[in-house]
């Protein structure tokens, strides 16, 4: 759990300010992530607080580069960052914690929240709302060619999602979707065709069989 910068009182997940001395931290970077400032105000700008960012070095493996506010402590990571500060500050794990990743996105979402379409820092073009990753629990402000902005407290959830088997979870479910979009008409999987649909008598004719089943699967290539 987080601590208040300002007096070290605990706070609770996904927020910014203490309820006893009413500091807002950065619950992001603040005692979880080394990093330096490049540019105190870039030429992008926040969409939430609509103030220069700032360009900061995170130290991990070297270099690494994203923006921030340092109003919000929102975070503005260029196409395919967020995958690699993941890949670069979480060890890979072999199995998925499903209680773990419950709790987290059950501790983590917040009640209140409020839909908001906000701006890309860089274009100023409204950004689509996304999730990231199955089951992440974090839904990502993307501008398909400047980056993803995250809110505050959002790339910490990320990190612990990544730690309780969410990532593997997500490779899981993807090798599982381009499995069926690639399975022939003549696989020998069991489809448990009766759980789905009325089951077809063991005499039905041949042909009778191979039309309806060409039907039931005609849009699998």
């Amino acid at each position: 759990m987080a601590i208040c910068k300002s007096c070290s009182a605990p706070l609770p997940a996904n927020t910014n300010f203490c309820q006893y001395c009413g500091v807002r931290n950065d619950v992001d970077l603040q005692d979880k992530q080394e990093y330096t400032v490049e540019t105190q105000q870039s030429d992008r700008t926040c969409p939430v607080c609509h103030i220069p960012l700032q360009g900061i070095d995170l130290k991990v493996n070297g270099h690494f580069h994203i923006e921030h506010c340092t109003s919000c402590f929102g975070l503005f990571f260029a196409p395919g960052e967020i995958e690699a500060l993941l890949d670069k500050a979480v060890a890979e794990v072999s199995s998925i914690n499903w209680q773990l990743l419950e709790h987290i996105n059950q501790e983590r979402y917040p009640l209140d929240h409020k839909v908001k379409y906000l701006k890309c820092p860089e274009c100023q073009v409204l950004m689509n709302r996304e999730n990231f990753g199955y089951r992440s629990g974090v839904v990502v402000n993307l501008c398909s060619k400047h980056g993803i902005w995250l809110g505050s407290g959002e790339m910490t959830h990320l990190l612990e999602w990544k730690k309780a088997g969410g990532e593997l979870l997500e490779q899981q479910k993807q090798q599982e979707q381009q499995g069926w979009e690639t399975l022939p008409l003549n696989s020998s999987h069991n489809f448990r065709l009766h759980d789905s649909y009325p089951q077809l008598e063991s005499d039905a004719e041949p042909d009778l069989l191979k039309s309806v089943l060409g039907l039931l699967f005609k849009t699998v290539e």
